[in-house]
């Protein structure tokens, strides 16, 4: 697994333009102060915290893209300017893709837990966006029968990083370490000349 690599093993590469937007191109570079910069972007205090500071009630869903077939491939985009409670945002956007793919309403267990780890990824994230790059600006969730691939761009220019060593009982810093354990492949490109960062993740479909 590579936090740098632009797209994971298999892959069929950067994604086209109008799809992610963002062609990939691996150059980590360093968060805020020296010294720090990998736990301090690892250092979310997880989606919980985050929701919470909502109000618990999200704003009506900004106008996305819909589903757009290419091969079997589908993809849909959510722009974050101008939206307050994008945490909660994100997970209902992300549900109602669920929803429209066919991996809600589930119809077992292991289909159920394949649906909420996905949520689980687009919140923290976009919760690791909040608390560490000013913010997400898009997600983007794509499908194609076989992998979820869940992307949110931001304009950090920190490296994320699972803190290390990870110790459960320690508060924060746990965002990175939960999209590690859960994803197939997860890693971060960049596009020369431009600020920020597109943080990727992928996650299997459910038997």
């Amino acid at each position: 697994m590579s936090t740098t690599r632009p797209f994971s093993p298999g892959d069929r590469g950067p994604e086209p333009s109008g799809a992610s937007g963002l062609p990939g191109a691996a150059a980590p570079a360093p968060e805020g102060s020296p010294g720090g910069s990998a736990a301090a972007e690892a250092s979310t205090g997880g989606s919980a915290a985050a929701e919470a500071s909502t109000g618990g009630s999200a704003p009506p869903l900004a106008p996305v893209e819909p589903a757009q077939p290419s091969g079997g491939r589908q993809v849909r985009t959510l722009d974050f300017a101008d939206q307050s409670g994008v945490v909660p945002l994100a997970r209902d956007f992300a549900r109602q893709a669920l929803y429209a793919w066919g991996w809600l309403p589930a119809a077992s267990a292991d289909k159920r837990a394949a649906a909420e780890d996905v949520l689980l990824v687009v919140s923290e994230l976009v919760t690791n966006a909040c608390l560490h790059a000013e913010g997400p600006d898009r997600l983007l969730i794509a499908w194609d029968n076989k992998v979820i691939r869940v992307e949110v761009a931001d304009k950090g220019t920190g490296q994320p990083a699972p803190r290390t060593p990870h110790r459960a009982g320690r508060p924060g810093g746990h965002g990175m370490f939960i999209v590690q354990r859960l994803c197939l492949d997860w890693g971060v490109q960049r596009t020369p000349g431009q600020a920020g960062k597109t943080v990727w993740a992928e996650l299997g479909a459910p038997a």
